[in-house]
């Protein structure tokens, strides 16, 4: 069986990617299952958090588990959140097929503190993506790199790509789905998932040209530096 793991930055295309490995024939997805085990352990306030709470487990090691469980399905898609992963043993992540999914972090940024006030440079996830990669090569992994603007320019060239990469033929039906809301959505999709339920494929949204807030830009500089780290290694159609 294969198990891709998406470790994504958040305000990404993360939830998109998702939903277009979805409309595969051989496909089961996971939405975030770590989130109520990050919300437990870091502390942090997101909205929608006791809810979250309430769904899924506390334990990472009980989310883990589960990934291992057998599947109707052979291919078993699980969207992360690289902030979600960072307190956990990373020795989990050997027995996956990773992939990063990165984007440019001022417009990561500027996104994020729609939702969020004053966003660190945890909540980017970046810094620990560019740290996670370097460790996954060196123990010997080839993990995949995205960068969403690639997508969102070359859905058709870039997805054939990731599918050749991961072990899997790469199928039509991945480039549309129905818009509005998903089954398989976790229970925050209220509060971050507007977007992406207006969209049937990939596309760039005009929020994405959004400002950033001068009082962020120092956070931007600092994450630019490992977004560059991780952009060479990137996909090109």
């Amino acid at each position: 069986m294969i198990r891709i793991n998406l470790i994504s930055g958040p305000r990404n295309i993360s939830t998109a990617l998702m939903y277009s490995f979805a409309q595969r024939s051989d496909t089961t997805v996971l939405d975030e299952p770590f989130y109520a085990f990050y919300l437990h352990a870091s502390g942090v306030y997101h909205p929608g958090k006791e809810d979250v709470l309430k769904t899924q487990p506390l334990d990472y090691k009980e989310v883990y588990a589960t990934l291992y469980q057998e599947w109707e399905k052979p291919v078993l898609f699980i969207k992360n959140m690289a902030h979600h992963l960072e307190l956990m043993d990373e020795a989990m992540l050997a027995g996956l097929t990773n992939v990063f999914l990165i984007r440019n972090p001022r417009q990561i940024i500027a996104s994020y503190a729609q939702v969020i006030e004053a966003p660190t440079l945890r909540d980017i996830g970046i810094e620990y993506q560019a740290s996670l990669f370097k460790r996954l090569k060196d123990n010997g992994q080839d993990p995949v790199v995205l960068d969403s603007a690639g997508v969102v320019e070359h859905p058709t060239a870039i997805l054939k790509q990731l599918c050749k990469r991961v072990g899997l033929p790469f199928e039509e039906a991945m480039l549309q789905w129905p818009a509005g809301p998903k089954s398989y959505d976790g229970v925050w999709a209220p509060h971050w998932y507007a977007n992406v339920h207006r969209s049937t494929g990939f596309e760039k949204q005009p929020t994405s040209s959004r400002p950033l807030p001068r009082s962020l830009e120092s956070l931007n500089d600092t994450a630019q530096r490992y977004y560059a780290m991780l952009l060479p290694f990137s996909l090109q159609p």
